[in-house]
């Protein structure tokens, strides 16, 4: 197989999409790469990422191509369905000591976790144009939600509540475990013991 064919590949396996990083771990040259990209008449929406002419933009896979986050709070409540509409602006989590600067002139609002907790509910989602993204789970993404209450518009928070009691998905126990782990546990028993 060329190194063409490969990078076809990775393509059309990543909809539409192509990464400088794709190429490295592929063991592509960036030469080829260029060249390939000149070929298939790519076009470059963000440093080292390109897609075809055909493929729509993912606002969400983009931001998640870029850098190291995790969507979560407003951002993962609208993934998971619990929002009644996207948020105005992107909410993600990044690992304590991530240089975030670059995100937040993007008007991205971030978290930061410490190791400790960063990967506490970590999974992956796919968003509506059919890109898988990493994002907290409900429970997380609830005691997320939770314990950032005042900062939160009480229209979003109650809704997502309601949304989370009402799904077929919701783990209870593991929503117990995460609010022990996270210290809120009473706060949590109050909430779901009203909605239930």
């Amino acid at each position: 197989m060329s190194a063409f064919d490969t990078l076809n590949d990775m393509m059309i396996n990543n909809n539409g999409y192509l990464t400088v990083d794709m190429a490295d771990k592929a063991n592509v040259s960036r030469n080829t790469l260029y060249a390939f990209v000149k070929d298939k008449n790519l076009e470059r929406i963000a440093r080292g990422i390109y897609i075809t002419d055909s493929t729509w933009p993912d606002p969400f896979y983009i931001l998640s191509l870029k850098n190291n986050v995790v969507f979560s709070h407003e951002t993962a409540l609208y993934l998971h369905g619990m929002a009644e509409r996207e948020p105005f602006q992107r909410t993600v989590t990044v690992r304590f000591g991530y240089n975030s600067e670059h995100l937040k002139k993007q008007n991205v609002k971030v978290f930061t976790a410490i190791d400790k907790y960063y990967d506490v509910g970590l999974t992956k989602i796919e968003t509506i144009f059919g890109n898988t993204v990493p994002v907290y789970d409900m429970e997380r993404t609830i005691c997320d939600i939770i314990r950032n209450k005042d900062n939160m518009d009480i229209q979003v928070f109650s809704y997502a509540i309601k949304e989370y009691m009402r799904s077929k998905n919701k783990n209870l126990p593991q929503l117990s475990r995460y609010g022990k782990l996270f210290g809120i546990s009473k706060k949590i028993h109050t909430y779901t013991e009203v909605m239930l």
